[in-house]
């Protein structure tokens, strides 16, 4: 069966656009989803099932130069201002959060910067400060923008060439993230070589921290790093490598659920 993207929407932010996709029951569960780096507003069909089998309602926005216009210089904590202003669109007074690889760190900064809004913070094989930890690509991104960009585009490139037939949109999907996205891509990369720009401590809602046993992209000293340092986290670990699989995925998911009040 041919993959159809999701309805776009779009919202006016100062003047900018920001372009986001809506999942789920309506009157569900409101969760703001952070997708990684690359990343689209278009979410996997299995991640949308599961979704609509826990019962939320996810808002999943494409960062500024995914879709959305571009906004260079932007530091991980900027994302607060325009989770502040999708929220308030949907008449969303509290929300859950959650962001996958380079979408976590931004779910923490919605945490730690709108605390009186954010019910619960998951982050999914996030990375940690890259002023104080370090990764492969880090290096790249220390070239300056016009060496990134040049590497960027060769490894989208490739990328692509190397999927074949269209599966469930993934080949449309990874093409929002690669191509239409590679500004977005750049400007996430530059983010993280600097300060965050908020404080962990401020954070109030309860996070938890997932993150794969055998995780190349994100390591343990990462995790390690997060957990630290994020007051009260606590740590959930999930089999393979970066990509929680489908079952990890409806855990996370689950946490988002309303508990019931003990009697």
């Amino acid at each position: 069966m041919t993959w159809t993207p999701p309805e776009t929407h779009e919202l006016a932010v100062d003047d900018r656009i920001v372009q986001y996709c809506l999942y789920g029951d309506p009157g569900g569960v409101p969760v703001v989803s952070l997708h990684g780096t690359p990343g689209t507003r278009w979410e996997r069909p299995d991640v949308v099932a599961a979704i609509n089998d826990v019962g939320l309602r996810v808002l999943l926005a494409g960062r500024p130069g995914y879709g959305s216009t571009r906004r260079p210089g932007r530091s991980v904590a900027d994302i607060a201002y325009d989770v502040r202003a999708l929220a308030d669109a949907e008449g969303w007074t509290q929300f859950a959060v959650t962001g996958f690889s380079g979408g976590a760190p931004h779910a923490l900064a919605c945490a730690a910067l709108l605390p009186d809004r954010v019910t619960h913070c998951s982050t999914v094989a996030s990375i940690g400060p890259l002023d104080e930890l370090d990764l492969d690509w880090a290096e790249d991104a220390r070239q300056g923008e016009d060496h990134l960009r040049r590497n960027l585009a060769r490894r989208g490139a490739e990328l692509l060439a190397s999927l074949g037939a269209d599966d469930n949109g993934r080949h449309q999907r990874l093409h929002a993230s690669l191509v239409d996205g590679l500004d977005g891509w750049i400007d996430d990369y530059l983010a993280f070589l600097r300060p965050w720009g908020f404080d962990l401590t401020a954070i109030k809602a309860p996070v938890s921290v997932w993150y794969g046993s055998h995780d190349d992209n994100s390591s343990i000293d990462h995790t390690e790093w997060l957990l630290a340092h994020i007051p009260g986290a606590t740590a959930h670990e999930y089999p393979g490598g970066h990509d929680p699989s489908d079952a990890t995925q409806r855990a996370i998911f689950e946490e988002f659920r309303p508990q019931p009040r003990a009697r």
